[in-house]
Order: C-alpha cells, then structure tokens, then sequence
C-alpha cells in the first residue's frame, strides 16, 4: 500500500504539467485577450480624445508596431506558446506565480489573501454536509418507506434539482433584496471589527446563512442516499442477518456491523469536496460578492488576467489530485480488506 501512494503521489507532478499545458495554450487561442483589450480602450481613448479627427484616422487604431511589440512584450505574448510555458514553469519552480494584470501584485499574494475566506466556507459546509446527512441517511434507511422518509426525500430531490447558483439568486433577490432580512453580500459588515465578540460571530452568521445554505443544497442529496442506500444494502446481506440471529440488537447490528461497511462510498465521494473546500464556488461568491477564491477565479477569467487565472487552474488542480488520494486513504481506513497494489 505504501508503494502504491507513493506512485500517485509520484503522478501528481505530469498530472499537474499536463493541466497547466491546457490552460495555458487555451489562454493563448481564446479571443478578447489583454492585448485586445488594450487595443480597444486605447482605440475608445483617442476616440473620445480627438473628437476632429478624421474617420480614416480613427480606424488605423492609436497604437504604432513599437507600441504593439512592447504590449506583447509586457504581457508575455512576444514568445512562441510552448516557450512562454516553459518561462512560465520556471517562475512556478521558483515560487513566483507571476502578476496580476488587473491588480499589478504577485498572484501568490492575492490567492493567500483569499484562501481564509473560502477555507472558512469550505470548513463549515463540510461539517454541516456530513453531520447532518449521515445521520439523515441512517434514519431514512430505518425508517424507509414511512411518512418521514417520503418527506425528506421530497424535500432533498428538491434542494438537489436547483443549482446552488440559482438558488442563490433566488435567495439574494426575495430574501435579501426585497425583505432585508439579510445582507445582499460580503464576507462580514463593515463595522465587523468595532463589534464585540459575539457581535462578530452573529454579523458572521448573518452574512454566511445564504451563502452557506446555497454551499450545501448540492451535496445533501448525494450523501444522504449514499448512506442510505449502502447501509440497507448491508442490513439486507448475510452477515448483518447472521448478527441478528446470534443475539445482536438492531442497533448494535446497524452500528457496530452495517454502519461502517457504509461509510466507504461517502469515503470515496470525499475526495470531490476536498477542492471546494479550499477554492470555494465560483457562481455562489460571485452572487454573494465573497470575497475568496472562486470570486477571483471567475474575475480573472471574465478579466483575461491570465497569471491568475494559471495559479487559481495550478492550486485547484493541485487540490484535486490531493484531495482523490485522501479518498484512498479514508476507503483504505474504513475497509480494513482494501489492499491497493
């Protein structure tokens, strides 16, 4: 077993060059890049500058082939893809994720300055997920077929067909917009830091309940009949029978005998949480105006800041790959009969 992850943790770095490929040469293909931008507002500039210049003037662009040269230059774009790559690769191996365009500051700052805030979010919906649908699930297997069970699930299939995004929207528009009964957005008020110690931890609370409600509508249906399904599956086998019959009380057949034999797919299905956990949503920050990292990755995208975009593509990636071993780990712990080779 310990060779065996110490061969995926040998794949993570090709795992990582070839991502990182992708992206980059897509950055270099899509249309509307920093230099076209450039080009547009300078263009819009002398437009607006020189309202008696002629038409044929104002169509041969503001900006000369030196001007041109020194943009791309600036930008990166002076060298052939695959050579700006290798530029690009280099600086990463150095610690440098390069900067902002849109900020004029190192990449790995503004990510560092933003992690907190999507690892706080990330950290809650994780609690929130797992100790609220495990034993939902457990509940709506003993219960299965009952009033209870029915309820819950009407009401879990609902949250599930409505993206977090559009929930968000939703809730942002009747709940915040037209009731106020909470904050249009933001990660905490602005007097957060004149406030008490439980002022914070409710203006916190305040802001979070939408956001985190959005976070968690996604996951509750999957985990909850995760467990319920696999711990019926294991109630009805032979082994937890067999327990019955020799004595065991139900519940000690469901805790001791068929409760761990279920926890391996929610092992498995950990893996997928581990990036949101510290990348948050892309969609829910935006619509709550968080201020983490999916709020910078869908800014740098919309914004072509491409060296953000590489180091919020690079970390996400990294997180990805980590977060599919740590899966490994918890299916290897929970199923004693797991032997990876």
């Amino acid at each position: 077993m310990r060779d065996y992850f110490a061969r995926r943790l040998l794949l993570i770095p090709p795992t990582l060059l070839g991502i990182t490929l992708i992206v980059f040469l897509i950055t270099r293909i899509v249309p509307g890049g920093p230099i076209e931008r450039a080009i547009m507002e300078s263009k819009m500039a002398d437009a607006a500058g020189g309202g008696g210049a002629s038409r044929a003037d104002a169509g041969r662009g503001a900006l000369s082939e030196e001007q041109m040269n020194q943009l791309k230059a600036y930008y990166g774009f002076d060298k052939p893809p695959l050579e700006a790559y290798l530029v690009w690769l280099g600086r990463v191996a150095r610690g440098d994720l390069g900067s902002s365009y849109r900020f004029n500051e190192p990449v790995l700052g503004i990510i560092l300055e933003r992690i907190p805030v999507s690892l706080t979010y990330g950290l809650i919906t994780l609690c929130l997920v797992y100790s609220i649908c495990i034993p939902l699930g457990i509940l709506k297997a003993i219960k299965h077929r009952t009033l209870l069970d029915n309820l819950s699930s009407a009401l879990i299939f609902t949250g599930y067909a409505i993206p977090g995004y559009a929930l968000g929207a939703v809730l942002v528009v009747y709940l915040a917009a037209r009731r106020g009964w909470f904050p249009m957005g933001g990660f905490v008020g602005r007097d957060f830091s004149e406030l008490s110690l439980l002022g914070k931890l409710g203006d916190f609370a305040h802001h979070a309940a939408l956001p985190l409600l959005c976070y968690s509508v996604g996951s509750f249906a999957l985990v909850t009949l995760l467990m319920k399904n696999h711990l019926m599956d294991n109630l009805a086998a032979d082994f937890v029978r067999t327990a019955v019959a020799k004595g065991v009380s139900f519940r000690g057949a469901v805790i001791k005998h068929a409760f761990r034999n279920s926890l391996i797919p929610i092992a498995t299905h950990f893996g997928q949480h581990f990036t949101i956990l510290v990348t948050g949503s892309f969609l829910i920050e935006f619509i709550f105006d968080i201020d983490g990292m999916g709020l910078l990755g869908y800014t740098s995208v919309v914004d072509r800041d491409y060296p953000t975009v590489m180091g919020v593509f690079l970390i996400t990636s990294l997180l990805l790959l980590i977060g599919n071993i740590v899966s490994d780990i918890l299916v290897a712990t929970v199923d004693p009969r797991v032997r990876f080779k």
